[in-house]
Parts: structure tokens; sequence; C-alpha cells
């Protein structure tokens, strides 16, 4: 069982920056991809970005060159780095972890984190 721990959400003005963390803890396997997904009212919840333990990244395009997804290993710690921020943007921040073990993925998910963008 993997405990996902996430901190940095609040209340920032546009244009302005704020940064995600997520550390896992409670399994002896390190996750194979990590990553951020939010979730607007009214709204479905949708990938923002991975990074697989090897270092590769994603971003869904509306995020692209503004958020910088990043992962210290060592600690099992996942950041999302959040630059010029836009109200759409504004929503409930979830971590995800996943871990392969052997033909098995266990998904694990953080609690959230409100992210909220004024205008």
């Amino acid at each position: 069982q993997v405990h996902l721990e996430e901190a940095g959400g609040g209340l920032v003005q546009a244009g302005g920056s704020l940064r995600l963390s997520c550390a896992a803890s409670g399994s002896t396997f390190s996750p194979n991809i990590m990553g951020w997904y939010r979730q607007a009212p009214g709204k479905q919840r949708e990938l923002v970005a991975t990074i697989y333990s090897g270092g590769r990244t994603n971003y869904t395009d509306s995020v692209k060159g503004r958020f910088t997804i990043s992962r210290d290993n060592t600690k099992n710690t996942v950041y999302l780095q959040m630059n010029s921020l836009k109200p759409e943007d504004t929503a409930v921040y979830y971590c995800h972890a996943l871990v392969i073990i052997l033909t098995h993925n266990y998904n694990y998910w953080g609690q959230g984190t409100q992210v909220t963008v004024s205008s």
C-alpha cells in the first residue's frame, strides 16, 4: 500500500506561481510513474503531467511551457512547478502513482489539493 501526501496548493493571482509536492511512502517499491491530475468543478479529472522513474515526462498541451514536473527518486517525491498560472488552472490537483509489480498495476491517489487562480 502506497500513501501519497500532497502539499503546496493555495490561492494565487493570475500570472503567479505555485509548487506542488507529493511524497510517496509505505511501499518498498518505488512508483514506476508519478504524476498530477486535476479536476475543475463540473469537469472530468484530466491528466496534467506525468514522469517516469527514468525521467521521461509528458504534459497536457494546455500546460506545456508553463508547468514543470520533476521527481526525486531518493525521496519518492514528485513536484509540479506551476508558473504563469491562469484562472482556468483552478482545480483540485491530485497526485497519482503507478506501481508495477510483475504483471500487476497498482494505482494510488492522493487526497487532492486545491489550487485557485484569481483573475
